[in-house]
């Protein structure tokens, strides 16, 4: 079976084990891993289904998805959503609670509702990996990866001054090889002018894969974006015919505060296995294993 077949398979087929076992016995071997003491499977799977269960692309994935958080402190150590409440109650981000035609994720992040007098660019980043931590567990989310759209409406100087080179390296990371999902689409609107020197910044980090997969849709965008998602999908202030911005972004909000345990587990001990509460079974749709 080649990769996206055994990516179908649920987590506790016979026909995956030889993989999860090779996989893990590479990560013990792995000197930046030999002090962490479990391996999950589920955690594994996540890892192998991102690189088509090939066992080398994946390994190195997992070396650099704990690189990238031991030399993240400032937002891998603290996953907690009701920290960062009042952001998320500016309805600055969602995921929309439909998928689109090929099954991925779609992801919104309103960057004008994001005040950087309040809100620093750690604490936003920080958003984005509690939701990239929780939607990695669901198993289609592992197979069909995520697109996520960027409004950029009401970007000013004040949020790119809180963009330097070395935050960009970590977002790019995270977009390109350091975390256990697949980026399918980036799609921008309301982009500004003065936006492109924070996006020239990041575009030397970034792979050419993920390049080819940047949209940039101006401020004219709802024919163009239509052209990429299903007009159920989307929101009526993205030209769609989905549930309102405001209802998703509450929505979202409200699933990450129910999982406020688990993320603080995920923050503790990223690798292991993870005590649910029920709360918690709320996060993932398809039953995915944790």
């Amino acid at each position: 079976m080649n990769g996206p077949q055994l990516s179908e398979l649920p987590d506790d087929s016979e026909q995956l084990r030889p993989y999860v076992s090779r996989l893990r016995r590479g990560a013990l071997r792995a000197g930046e891993l030999s002090a962490i003491g479990s391996l999950s499977s589920g955690f594994l799977l996540r890892f192998l289904r991102a690189r088509d269960f090939n066992t080398e692309l994946s390994l190195k994935l997992l070396l650099n998805y704990q690189r990238w958080r031991r030399e993240s402190p400032e937002i891998s150590s603290c996953l907690s959503p009701s920290s960062v409440l009042g952001l998320l109650n500016t309805s600055y981000h969602a995921v929309l609670p439909q998928r689109d035609c090929t099954g991925s994720r779609v992801l919104i992040y309103r960057i004008g509702q994001w005040n950087p007098k309040d809100w620093s660019a750690f604490q936003v980043f920080r958003v984005s990996l509690m939701t990239s931590e929780i939607i990695s567990r669901e198993n289609e989310t592992q197979r069909q990866g995520v697109k996520a759209i960027f409004d950029l409406a009401g970007w000013s100087l004040s949020h790119a001054l809180q963009i330097n080179p070395s935050l960009a390296r970590k977002i790019s990371s995270v977009l390109s090889d350091s975390f256990p999902l697949k980026v399918r689409g980036i799609h921008l609107v309301n982009e500004p002018m003065f936006f492109r020197p924070v996006f020239a910044m990041l575009r030397p980090f970034l792979p050419d894969k993920i390049k080819q997969r940047i949209h940039m849709h101006g401020s004219d965008f709802q024919d163009s974006l239509s052209g990429f998602f299903s007009s159920h999908v989307l929101p009526p202030e993205y030209g769609g015919h989905g549930p309102g911005i405001t209802q998703v972004c509450q929505g979202w909000t409200n699933r990450l505060l129910q999982s406020e345990n688990l993320l603080q587990q995920i923050a503790a001990h990223p690798t292991g296995d993870i005590t649910m509460t029920p709360d918690d079974c709320l996060i993932t749709e398809e039953g995915g294993t944790l």
